[in-house]
């Protein structure tokens, strides 16, 4: 499959949010393997490229923009009617000559307001007198502002604004734009679809964020719990895999639990891992939904502190059951990047701290001022977690801002809307 997106770019300023949009795009395909053309001005700067846009697989190329050696100026056509100026039909050949050369052996062209915007109705005629020799290519017409009223009867050229074009699909980031969207380019709205702008919360981590990110999932787990923390017995990382266990079989949430760890000298460190694994694993999650930090050659002395607090703000459960705190910075942390808070209840530092929170508390064992405290539980652990999973699960859920910030990270990342909106737009139509 070879995709163009056409876009005509002057520059590539990220403060204009049509290049967020067309880089986010250029992301997906890029990480299924494609290797994208982008169509921009003849005009547009590309030697001091960011971002994705460095990608060397990113063909480019720089569409014709200067008639007999004199550059084209765009000129605003958004009313529906009136004359266009004397030379704007000789731009329109020259562009659509161009265009025709340029995407020859492209399968399905992207366009993002080609049709919409005034300033480009000599790109949107250009396009419509290249198809005439592309039959084969699929065009995606993408619109990013609200649709305008279609006049009575509009003539041409201003009339291309308001028609459709053959073997194109209409395109709004929302569903409820596609009426209007139809109405605009008088098409059946069977021919308009939805596709979402996308957040890419991973474009702007850090390098070791993004290092973590090429080894673990980070974006689609319905529940993502992120615990630091020296690997020792006494943080007791072996009840968080246990609790995220129970909530991944008793509530059907894909979970991944990401222990950012740094060595301890009470145990070898693959013993304990090994443990933690195996707790996790018996009380319901996969081994590959456990993943230690220090397992990345980079990390194996720990994460730093400044990734970790990314990660809170791409998490939504911090469960602590810990056995002794003086404090419990982490929890500030947590709270700080919008987390669901468990904590244990027998700490006396947690539990200071978490009502001040309004935490969540359960019942691990737990050293006081001068004794320890030891649980049990009827009929069994496994029991016990189970049910207080449900609860966090309904409580997270009810919760709007966890809620949101759990979508926001899951259904407008880019990797969903690829699978779920873009990709099959592209595949199928």
């Amino acid at each position: 499959m070879k995709v163009a997106l056409l876009t005509m770019f002057n520059g590539l300023d990220s403060t204009y949010s049509l290049v967020n949009v067309v880089a986010e795009q250029l992301v997906m395909m890029l990480d299924v393997g494609l290797e994208p053309m982008l169509l921009v001005s003849e005009n547009c700067p590309i030697d001091n490229l960011y971002g994705v846009f460095q990608d060397k697989r990113i063909k480019w190329e720089k569409v014709v923009n200067s008639v007999n050696g004199k550059q084209i100026h765009w000129q605003d056509y958004s009313q529906p009617g009136g004359k266009v100026h004397k030379t704007f039909f000789d731009e329109v050949n020259v562009i659509a000559e161009d265009l025709v050369a340029k995407l020859s052996d492209i399968d399905v062209c992207i366009m993002h307001d080609i049709h919409y915007q005034g300033w480009h109705l000599v790109h949107n005629i250009a396009i419509r007198k290249a198809q005439e020799k592309l039959p084969r290519i699929k065009f995606i017409a993408f619109t990013h502002s609200a649709p305008v009223n279609r006049p009575p009867d509009p003539k041409w050229p201003f009339s291309a604004r308001y028609t459709g074009m053959p073997n194109t699909i209409y395109v709004y980031p929302t569903q409820s734009g596609l009426a209007a969207l139809a109405k605009q380019y008088n098409v059946p709205e069977g021919r308009c679809r939805a596709v979402n702008n996308s957040l890419d919360l991973l474009s702007f981590a850090s390098e070791e964020l993004q290092a973590l990110s090429n080894e673990v999932d980070l974006q689609s787990p319905d529940i993502l719990i992120i615990y630091p923390g020296r690997l020792t017995p006494g943080k007791r990382f072996d009840k968080v895999a246990m609790l995220g266990g129970a909530i991944n079989r008793t509530c059907e949430k894909s979970v991944k639990v990401i222990f950012c760890d740094f060595p301890s000298s009470d145990i070898p460190s693959k013993n304990y891992k090994t443990f933690v694994r195996s707790q996790g694993s018996s009380f319901g999650l996969k081994m590959e939904d456990i993943f230690f930090t220090s397992d990345i050659k980079e990390f194996k002395n720990g994460l730093p502190r400044k990734s970790v607090l990314e990660l809170f703000s791409l998490s939504n459960l911090f469960i602590c059951p810990s056995f002794s705190e003086s404090f419990g910075l982490t929890v500030l942390e947590a709270a700080s990047r919008g987390n669901f808070l468990v904590l244990n209840e027998r700490v006396p530092a947690l539990e200071e701290l978490g009502k001040s929170l309004n935490s969540y508390f359960m019942k691990w064992d737990a050293r006081n001022f001068g004794y320890d405290t030891h649980e049990s539980y009827n009929p069994s652990e496994q029991a016990y977690l189970n049910e207080h999973g449900q609860i966090i699960v309904n409580k997270m859920r009810e919760n709007p801002v966890i809620y949101a910030k759990t979508l926001a990270r899951q259904r407008y990342s880019p990797k969903w809307i690829w699978e779920n909106q873009l990709e099959p737009l592209i595949s199928f139509f």
